[in-house]
């Protein structure tokens, strides 16, 4: 039986990746090997591996989190000023959510959608 799935995304700099999924997202470290990242967040984790020569405009990374209450998550976002997505502000989708984007430092794209 599946249980969970848990993205492993690349990341060039791992100072630089928990500077942004902790400080600005709110994501604590549940294990740190090297060239190997674990994050957590209420009920998700995601994990990162390094990869220094990656090309950030080449890095198609993708993430969709689904979440409650994402006016609030979003608003949080801004008072912090994080960097939303130009073409993804919140948003009612034509497939019954409500969305926003926001790339990490290494082009991975994060997002956040809940069910209307």
């Amino acid at each position: 039986m599946l249980t969970a799935i848990i993205p492993k995304l690349p990341m060039r700099d791992k100072n630089a990746t928990k500077a942004f999924y902790i400080d600005q997202l709110g994501f604590t470290e549940i294990g740190d090997y090297g060239d190997y990242l674990l994050l957590k967040k209420d009920n998700i984790e995601i994990h990162f591996f390094e990869f220094k020569s990656l090309n950030p405009e080449d890095n198609y990374g993708q993430v969709y989190i689904r979440t409650h209450a994402i006016a609030s998550l979003y608003q949080s976002l801004l008072d912090k000023k994080v960097s939303i997505h130009p073409n993804a502000p919140l948003q009612n989708k034509p497939w019954g959510q409500k969305e926003f984007a926001l790339l990490d430092p290494d082009n991975n794209l994060l997002t956040f959608g809940e069910s209307l």
